[in-house]
C-alpha cells in the first residue's frame, strides 16, 4: 500500500523528508497526528520489583532508600535534654529532686513534729495537785481543772508595769473553770473566784481563798468537796504565760461587747470583734473597772472566750503546718503552763482539743448556777448541773441550767 500522505500535506511516512517528530526534517510545523500516542506499557511482576537505589555521592557515602526519613523530635522550649530516670506521677514532675531527697525531708519533718513537744513538755513544771484522803470516786468522761493565777512570780519588773499587772505578793486564782469531756457536749463552766463555798480549815469563804491558803491541793479539794465532781487533771497557768501563749498562736479573736478603757489593765479597745495579741486579751481578761453590769461574772464570760480562742488557734493545722508557729507555741508551754503530776501529754493535747469544742453544737459554756451577785450557789440548779457532770450526762444540761451568767433566766 502507498503511503499516505499526511493530513498537513508533509511528506508522506517513510520518506526521507519525513520527520515523525517535526513532519519533516527542519520543519518548525505541528507534530504529526500520533506524535504523542502512549507507549505501550510491558507487563510487570511487582512483586519481584527491586527499588531503584540512590547512587553514592561524591562522599562516597553508601547510597540510602529513596523512602523519605522523618526529621528527628525536638524538644519543647525549655524542656531539659537530661536523660536520667526522674519519678514521675500522672500530670506532675518533680523537676530536680529525687524521691530520696523527699523521704528524707519527710522523716526530718516527722521528727521534728514528735522531738519538739517531748522536749518542751520535759520542761513543764508538774504540780502536786490532788489531795489525801476521802475523794468521789472515779467517773465516766474526765474533768480538768483549770486555774488562773495572778501570781507575778514570772515576770519582771518591766514586764508588770506594761502588762499593768501590779506588784501584788502571793498567789491568788484569778479565774477558776472546769471543762468537762466524754459522751455529750464538752462543758466548759466558770466559777467567780468570789463564789461562797466551804473551804476545809477556813470555814465558808471566797473560794479563791483555798488557792491562797493552801495552793492547788486546797483548791481541788474545795471544788471536789462543793460538787462532788472528780478532778482528773490540774492545769495552771500564769500571767506572763497566758501573754506567750496568744503571741505564740498569732493573736486571737476577742468580741467586746462595749467599747473598754482600762489604764490599770493597759486596755484600750473599741467595741466588736477584732484581733488581739497577748498584752491586750490579758486586760480584756482581766479588767476589774470595765465589767460594771455583772464584775467578776462578766469577767468570767470574758475569761471563758479568750481560753476557748486560744484552744481554737492551737488546734488548727497551721499550727502544725507552719514550723515556726509550731515551734513558738511549744516553747511557750513551759512557761504558761503547770499541770498535775501524772497528767501524761496526750491528756494536754485531748485538752486543747475539747478546748476547741466547747462552742456551738459541739460544745456548752457557762457559768455555774448562782442565786446572786454576792455569790452564793443556787443550790437547786447547781445541784442539777453537777449531776448531769457526774454521770457525764451534759447532754441533759438545758439553757435553764447553762447560762452565760450563771443566774436563772
Amino acid at each position: 500500500m502507498a503511503d499516505r500522505p499526511r493530513g498537513n500535506g508533509g511528506p508522506p511516512e517513510g520518506s526521507p523528508e519525513y520527520n515523525w517528530l517535526y513532519g519533516k526534517k527542519g520543519s518548525s510545523g505541528p507534530p504529526p497526528d500520533d506524535a504523542t500516542r502512549a507507549v505501550p506499557q510491558q507487563p510487570r511482576d511487582d512483586g519481584t520489583r527491586v527499588m531503584p537505589a540512590v547512587p553514592a555521592g561524591a562522599s562516597g557515602q553508601p547510597a540510602r532508600s529513596s523512602r523519605p526519613t522523618p526529621p528527628p523530635a525536638v524538644p519543647p522550649p525549655g524542656a531539659s535534654t537530661h536523660t536520667s530516670r526522674r519519678f514521675r506521677f500522672p500530670g506532675f514532675r518533680f523537676p530536680g529532686f529525687r524521691l530520696r531527697w523527699l523521704l528524707v525531708l519527710l522523716v526530718l519533718w516527722i521528727v521534728f513534729l514528735i522531738a519538739i513537744p517531748l522536749w518542751a513538755w520535759s520542761k513543764v513544771d508538774k504540780v502536786d495537785a490532788f489531795p489525801d484522803g476521802d475523794r468521789p470516786d472515779e467517773q465516766d468522761g474526765t474533768t480538768y481543772l483549770m486555774v488562773g493565777s495572778d501570781s507575778r512570780g514570772d515576770l519582771t519588773a518591766e514586764e508588770r508595769k506594761d502588762l499593768g499587772t501590779g506588784n501584788a505578793s502571793g498567789q491568788r486564782t484569778d479565774s477558776i473553770m472546769l471543762l468537762h469531756t466524754g459522751d455529750g457536749p464538752n462543758l466548759l463552766m466558770s466559777i467567780p473566784r468570789d463564789t461562797l463555798v466551804d473551804v476545809p480549815g477556813q470555814g465558808t469563804t471566797k473560794i479563791n481563798a483555798a488557792y491562797a491558803f493552801g495552793g492547788a491541793k486546797l483548791l481541788t479539794r474545795t471544788i471536789e468537796g462543793a460538787t462532788g465532781i472528780r478532778i482528773d487533771h490540774y492545769v495552771e497557768i500564769g500571767f506572763g504565760g497566758f501573754v506567750d501563749l496568744v503571741d505564740a498562736v498569732g493573736g486571737i479573736e476577742i468580741c467586746p461587747k462595749n467599747d473598754m478603757e482600762d489604764p490599770l489593765a493597759k486596755l484600750d479597745i473599741k467595741k466588736g470583734c477584732q484581733e488581739a495579741d497577748g498584752a491586750t486579751a490579758l486586760g480584756y481578761a482581766r479588767s476589774r473597772k470595765t465589767y460594771t453590769a455583772n464584775g467578776d461574772i462578766d469577767r468570767a464570760r470574758a475569761q471563758r472566750e479568750v481560753v476557748s480562742a486560744i484552744g481554737r488557734k492551737a488546734a488548727s493545722p497551721w499550727s502544725v503546718i507552719n514550723p515556726i508557729r509550731y515551734y513558738r507555741l511549744n516553747m511557750a508551754a513551759p512557761e504558761a503552763l503547770a499541770v498535775s503530776e501524772g497528767t501524761s501529754p496526750i491528756s494536754m493535747v485531748r485538752w486543747a482539743w475539747a478546748m476547741t469544742r466547747v462552742n456551738g453544737e459541739n460544745g456548752l459554756t457557762c457559768g455555774v448556777p448562782i442565786a446572786d451577785l454576792v455569790v452564793n450557789l443556787d443550790e437547786q440548779r447547781s445541784e442539777q448541773m453537777f449531776k448531769a457532770i457526774i454521770e457525764d450526762d451534759t447532754s441533759s444540761i438545758g439553757k435553764s441550767l447553762c447560762s452565760p451568767t450563771g443566774l436563772p433566766k
